[in-house]
């Protein structure tokens, strides 16, 4: 049989799971700022470099991935070691986002393989998943709207020329990761000095 909790106890339930919230907020906007920046890079050197006969600007995308991987593996263990307790949401995220790495990976390296190739509007489509669902999950509304732009803006991408496929695929970066992460940003500093 359960007891009910006193007035006491439940306030400090609750001041916990706000303590978990915060703690979550504050890890996130840097992954969205980190790779917004890194994409929309990579896209502009490869879009550059190959409008200019270059072949080579696909190295580009390898590179970031490289940067990014490092930078993201070295701030989750940072962040790990400061918080004493990992959250069932904190686990859903982790899952959702290695899972939409471990698919893109595979998406990219087979097409490749194969001689496919994988049409960039596949990549903004797949993103706008793991992006919705980030947003749903700490119900911020910018991120839910990015991963609805990128769902809408990939699927816009099937049906423009590689110039304009290139420019959405900016667009949705902006949009989609830079603007939220930097709100997010803005709303972690305001949980911060709460």
């Amino acid at each position: 049989m359960e007891r009910e909790l006193t007035p006491s106890e439940s306030l400090k339930l609750i001041e916990t799971m706000i303590g978990q919230a915060k703690q979550s907020f504050q890890r996130n906007s840097f992954y969205f700022m980190l790779w917004g920046v890194l994409l929309i890079a990579a896209m502009a050197v490869n879009y550059l470099m190959a409008a200019n006969g270059d072949p080579r600007g696909s190295y580009a995308w390898g590179v970031v991935g490289i940067i990014g991987g490092i930078a993201s593996v070295v701030h989750g263990a940072r962040e790990g070691k400061k918080q004493l307790v990992s959250s069932f949401m904190d686990r859903v995220m982790l899952w959702l986002w290695m899972g939409f790495v471990a698919t893109l990976l595979i998406s990219l390296f087979g097409g490749a393989t194969a001689g496919h190739g994988v049409p960039v509007g596949s990549i903004i489509v797949l993103t706008g998943l793991p992006t919705f669902v980030t947003g749903q999950l700490l119900r911020f509304r910018p991120l839910i709207f990015g991963g609805i732009l990128f769902w809408v803006l990939g699927a816009v991408a099937f049906f423009v020329d590689v110039q304009a496929t290139a420019l959405l695929y900016i667009i949705a970066m902006v949009f989609g990761y830079l603007v939220p992460g930097y709100l997010l940003k803005r709303q972690e500093d305001g949980l911060r000095t709460a």
